[in-house]
């Protein structure tokens, strides 16, 4: 997530430079053939590439739209975990007691169910974290979109999951590495903890069943984040989307030299900066849509998963009195991102 008011114009160039240079060459040919080699056959009326450009828009509307859609579901779901762990931080604090208990429990051994429970919590969050960053066949894997998650560190990797050992105990980390998917698995940990202190009478029934409403809560928000993650934007729209894009970008040269031919002199040279600069903006349109449809990619756009975790961390773990708490994750100062 870009941390900023706005990515620079500069930026912004960069990041489409190759593109600009393709639509610049492009235009240069058609011109070219169309002065030098009197290829006037090449010239096409504009009222079809205007058509054409009109149909392209409106499908980049629909596109744009859908994908910001889930964009913004993504942010909310996180929103809904960042809410619901902080109640579940008070919850683990107050609600494992000795009122009912059968056996009393030192205030030492109660502080030690109570942060078993808040760092196993902080476990699923940062497992759920490495998960979704996870790449997936449909998501931006070139050359380039690698080497930014290596510097921004998002690139997935098995190691990362020794992370979670700072928060859960040898057996439960042992049991979870075996599993293929250790966020669902430490909630369930979670529910076999809270079964055992109900039978202790640390947690009376009534409190046990909100604990548990609660951890049903969590498997929801984790399965709403693995549908936007699993299942991409449907393909044959982002393809068609693409295609109809890039068959604009290649006709409008081909009408644009038969405009500006008309003024006559050297002003149909003035077909290049205009038919790079509305071929800019379309593909460019494209291009965000393309980028904002994936927002677990662990790229400039994406929902600062790992700021959250870390901001949630430090919430809970100032609810334990802790004081050894981890700084929250700023901006990487370079490019203003928050991931």
């Amino acid at each position: 997530m870009h941390a900023g008011r706005r990515y620079s114009l500069l930026h912004t160039l960069l990041w489409t430079s190759k593109y600009i240079a393709v639509f610049a060459l492009w235009a240069i040919v058609v011109v070219t053939f169309y002065t030098s080699f009197e290829f006037k056959w090449i010239g096409v009326p504009w009222l079809p590439i205007a058509l054409v450009g009109t149909a392209v828009a409106f499908y980049l509307g629909f596109k744009n739209n859908a994908a910001y859609d889930r964009l913004w579901e993504a942010r909310k779901i996180w929103g809904g975990i960042v809410n619901s762990s902080r109640t579940w931080g008070i919850m683990s604090r107050d609600f494992v007691t000795n009122e009912y208990a059968n056996e009393r429990l030192s205030q030492t051994e109660l502080q030690k169910i109570h942060s078993r429970l808040i760092h196993r919590h902080i476990a699923w969050l940062y497992a759920l974290t490495f998960q979704l960053r996870e790449p997936k066949p449909w998501e931006h894997n070139n050359g380039k979109s690698m080497k930014n998650r290596i510097t921004f560190d998002t690139d997935a990797k098995p190691e990362r999951y020794d992370y979670l050992k700072q928060f859960i105990c040898t057996e439960d980390f042992t049991y979870i590495s075996t599993k293929q998917n250790r966020a669902v698995q430490l909630l369930s940990l979670q529910s076999k903890d809270l079964k055992e202190l109900k039978s202790k009478g640390l947690i009376d029934n009534f409190r046990h069943m909100e604990m548990k409403k609660l951890l049903e809560k969590f498997y929801t928000l984790q399965g709403q984040s693995e549908r936007i993650k699993n299942f991409p934007f449907p393909r044959q729209y982002a393809s068609v989307n693409v295609f109809f894009v890039w068959l604009f970008i290649f006709l409008l040269p081909l009408g644009m030299v038969n405009e500006f031919s008309q003024t006559g002199g050297c002003f149909i040279w003035m077909t290049v900066p205009f038919s790079v600069l509305v071929s800019w903006v379309f593909h460019t349109m494209e291009l965000i849509g393309d980028f904002s449809e994936n927002p677990f990619e662990g790229l400039f756009n994406d929902v600062p998963i790992t700021a959250l975790s870390r901001t949630i961390e430090i919430d809970l773990r100032e609810m334990l009195d802790e004081t050894d708490l981890p700084v929250p994750i700023k901006p990487i100062p370079e490019f203003n991102i928050l991931l």
